[in-house]
């Protein structure tokens, strides 16, 4: 393992591109965790996040988890572009050459998605605690780790990420090519959702049409990119302005995601494997 470690460190040490999205990616990381103590300009008033509870736990786990899972995208460059150039610059074929099995490239590209994965997770961990305990109004023990399960969802979600991404740069190698795959897919599945949930609320009243979409369940959910979603819903409606409106927030653990995530995460791995195997590189 410690071989394979050094030799993803070695190859990626010169990469610029690597470099550079890596250290964006937790500067930004570790500036949107403390995005609630500045104020924004909304409809001509002052709107200060951690007044309106974003800190306060359990929500907090929700809040963050969900906040830095939308820069997942930059980690994601950084994978795509490390596997990428491996098959543009036949940086591939010669490992092969010296020794390297495809069972040995798929094994070194995983321990990176895992490196990148817990180091991310712990930052956001370390930090929700911190904020928690600095601006929480409450620091009972019973409620600052009711809703810690989001950061095992928010480890599950990046990993699942990166492991469909390494399966798509095996299957395509172009950057671009695994970019425009990303995005054809997401619409696709976009739009299954919305079919599906048009079909199912078709003739309700909009009491019902609210049951449907909090509490019941899509096939589409299922899918890639939509199974990862639904570990970490939208916290917007647990804001204090929210409550004020009468907004509910539910909640039901999304076991059918996690177990999709878990199966698409076998599949992606296998799946890169065997296209190593099946292809003359």
């Amino acid at each position: 393992m410690i071989k394979l470690l050094k030799l993803e460190y070695y190859k990626n040490l010169n990469y610029r591109p690597f470099k550079v999205f890596t250290i964006l990616y937790f500067a930004i990381l570790i500036a949107l965790l403390f995005i609630g103590l500045v104020d924004f300009d909304l409809f001509g008033g002052k709107v200060n996040l951690k007044e309106q509870g974003i800190y306060n736990f359990p929500e907090i786990w929700n809040f963050t988890t969900y906040i830095v899972a939308l820069l997942k995208i930059f980690l994601g460059l950084i994978i795509v572009f490390s596997i990428s150039q491996e098959f543009s610059n036949r940086m591939f074929k010669q490992n092969t050459i010296d020794g390297l099995s495809r069972k040995e490239f798929i094994s070194s590209k995983l321990l990176t998605i895992s490196v990148f994965t817990i180091i991310s997770t712990v930052i956001v961990f370390v930090i929700t605690m911190f904020l928690g305990y600095q601006y929480s109004n409450t620091t009972d023990p019973g409620k600052v780790f009711e809703e810690v399960f989001f950061i095992g969802n928010y480890f599950v979600k990046l990993f699942t990420f990166f492991c469909f991404l390494m399966f798509l740069s095996v299957l395509l190698r172009k950057s671009v090519f695994v970019f425009l795959a990303l995005f054809v897919l997401w619409f696709v599945e976009s739009i299954l959702l919305a079919v599906e949930k048009y079909q199912k609320m078709h003739g309700l009243t909009e009491l019902q049409r609210t049951h449907v979409v909090q509490n019941d369940f899509f096939i589409s959910k299922l899918f890639p990119l939509e199974s990862m979603s639904s570990l970490i819903p939208n916290p917007m409606m647990r804001l204090n302005m929210a409550k004020m409106m009468g907004m509910k927030y539910e909640f039901h653990y999304p076991k059918e995601s996690l177990v999709a995530c878990l199966v698409w995460c076998a599949i992606f791995i296998f799946g890169s494997y065997w296209i190593l195997r099946k292809r003359d590189w």
